[in-house]
């Protein structure tokens, strides 16, 4: 049976709340990637004060739902429609106009 991954807890020195560049730096992107994912709404932040901090736990989650495979993905590879090879009638000129409805 699969065991739900729990998250794991943080050592007592490692701090629950960091800063947007210490998180930028713990996913080793840089400080402007970290404001654009908050924006977006790809991170949630907290606000303590006019304090911005991204819990370690939402850093997780967001890593977690980097490897997951995305939901819109096809279950079933695009196949290719087979094309009909005859050509007959495709160079036939005639003098009607073409209507258009």
């Amino acid at each position: 049976m699969g065991h739900a991954q729990r998250p794991r807890e943080p050592a007592p020195s490692e701090p629950l709340l960091l800063t947007p560049e210490e998180a930028a730096e713990l996913l080793r992107v840089g400080r402007t990637t970290i404001y654009t994912l908050m924006k977006a709404g790809d991170l949630r932040p907290v606000h303590i004060g006019r304090s911005c901090r991204l819990p370690r736990a939402e850093l997780e989650r967001y890593v977690r739902g980097l490897e997951a495979p995305a939901p819109s993905a096809p279950a079933h590879p695009r196949r290719h429609r087979r094309t009909s090879t005859s050509q007959r009638g495709l160079f036939e000129l005639t003098s009607d106009p073409v209507e258009r409805a």
